[in-house]
Formats: structure tokens, sequence, C-alpha cells
């Protein structure tokens, strides 16, 4: 196939165009910058210039694709309101272009806010509907296209897509302990994160879009549900430095915007995918990466 990939030169976009190519498909990348552009072509990838913001370009990669695996946020936590536009405009986009043609069309989207006091599964419905909601209500946007012949699979992604290089969530939470001279953790922390390395979360973009039916729910998680003092114990131990406690009072100014997210229960199963896909992880998991450096480069905390 022809998979138009936006999001192509990002974390898990670009870990997926590589499987896209070795399973033999055509792809053509969304690219915003020269670098990303010249990264993309040195892989064999085709390249369209543009943005998130540019429905123009999204609309002329839908339309000249067999298939479209959409992978970018913009992931402005400062401004989650842009963020949440940005992406239903996207995703109105793309279904409005693969109306009444059935061609294959993943999306991102995670398992966060999906159950309370469980790990969420694939039979949960996501709770963000409408244009204000999480991520502008894209998964469900997205299945609505399904009666409008449109093959919508959502790819859900843990909190945490591991693996060397990453700048998101524990890459943050690792530079909090160094600036602060502590590795915290919320509360008890008894809290838990869903946790993929990053091949692996690109191997289920890739299968889902060979494999998956139209209204499937994917979950690209390897580790159900690691407990946040798990995390922190595991980032004390790669930098050498003391765990501790964060009081739930002082989260928000320990770990600023983070702290939020941090102090969520989000465990997840994959048993519905695995079966689905033949999919099992192979990457390391997320404190065997802590542990072997793959978390020393710098990243940049955000207030």
């Amino acid at each position: 196939m022809h998979v138009f990939v936006t999001g192509a030169s990002g974390w898990i976009g670009s870990a997926s165009v590589d499987e896209l190519l070795a399973a033999g498909h055509e792809v053509t990348g969304l690219a915003r910058s020269d670098a990303s552009a010249a990264a993309l072509e040195a892989k064999g990838a085709h390249v369209l210039r543009g943005d998130l913001d540019d429905l123009q370009s999204i609309r002329a990669g839908a339309e000249a694709a067999e298939a479209v695996v959409h992978l970018a946020n913009k992931h402005d936590f400062s401004n989650p309101a842009a963020s949440n536009a940005a992406e239903r405009a996207a995703v109105q986009t793309i279904g409005e272009v693969l109306a009444g043609s059935d061609r294959r069309f993943v999306l991102a989207s995670g398992v966060a806010g999906l159950a309370e006091g469980r790990p969420a599964t694939e039979d949960d419905a996501s709770r963000a509907v409408g244009a204000q909601s999480p991520r502008g209500g894209s998964e469900n946007l997205a299945f609505d296209f399904v009666e409008r012949g449109v093959h919508s699979i959502s790819a859900r992604f843990a909190p945490t897509v591991h693996g060397e290089g990453d700048h998101g969530f524990v890459a943050v939470l690792a530079a909090v302990a160094r600036e602060k001279g502590v590795s915290g953790y919320p509360a008890d922390g008894a809290n838990r994160w869903a946790a993929v390395h990053r091949r692996d979360a690109a191997r289920v973009v890739a299968l889902g879009l060979e494999k998956a039916p139209a209204g499937a729910r994917l979950h690209a998680v390897a580790e159900d549900g690691i407990p946040t003092r798990v995390i922190a114990e595991a980032i004390g131990r790669a930098f050498n430095l003391p765990v501790a406690s964060i009081a739930p009072d002082d989260v928000a100014a320990h770990f600023g915007w983070l702290g939020t997210v941090f102090a969520m229960d989000v465990a997840a199963t994959s048993t519905a995918t695995r079966e689905l896909l033949g999919w099992e992880p192979q990457g390391p998991t997320l404190v065997e990466d802590l542990e072997a450096g793959a978390y020393a480069h710098p990243a940049r905390v955000r207030g």
C-alpha cells in the first residue's frame, strides 16, 4: 500500500515508518522541516512538506494515498485547547477525504482516562466526545466515519513509549529528578503507568494497518502498569539520586505540568490486541531501559 503518515519524523512516527517500509509499503511522510524531510528521504520514503496546521497538505497527502496513519500531535501542554483543536481538524480533514473509499485510517490515541479502578481494555470506549474534550474527541470522530465508508482504527499508546532518545514523559521525570536532586513519586507511589518500547509500539501501528477491522481499538501496551514508585526508584538508581514520596499537595510544584499526569493511575491491558494481531512485545522493559542508560541524555523541564 501507499501509506501517508503524519508525524512521520516524530518519536513513534519515525519508528512506524521504518516498520511500514520493512513490510514493503510505499510511504509518504509529512515533514515540517528540512531536517525531517532529509531523514525521511534517507530511509527511502517520499516527503510532503507541511505540518498539523496545514490542512491543505494533509488533504493532499490523504487524497494521494491508499491508507493514512495519523500520528502527529502538537503535545502543547501549556495550551491543550490549541492541541485539541488542531487534532480534531486534522482527523476531520482526513475523514472527509477518505469517506466512501473504505481506505484504512489508523490514528493515534491513548489509554489514559478509559477506566477507573482497573486496567483499561480494548472494550472500553473513549469518553472523549466533542471538540472540547481531550485530543478533540478524535478517536470517536474517526469512528463516526466508519459509517461513512472509512476503515478507521485507533492505536492507543501507553503513557510512556520508551527507548533511547526519548524526550517524552519519562525523560522529563528524569530531568526533574536531576534538577531537584531527588527522584520523586506521588503519595505512596502505588498508582500505575502502562508502558511499551518504541519499536513494539511501531509494530502495533504496522500490523494494525494490515490486519485490524474497522472500528478496532488497539492497545500498544507491553507492561500493564508499573507503580510510579518503581519508576522513581529506577530513575534514582540510574542517576544515583535519593528517592522520596511527594505529598499530594506538593506534586504540582515538584513535577510541574507533568504532576497531574504522573499522579494518575493509567494501567491498561493488551490481551485482545495480541490475539488479533499476533503481536508480542520484544523490546526491553521501562526499568531495563532506565538501568541501561537510555535516559542519560538531558531533557528540558517545562514549567
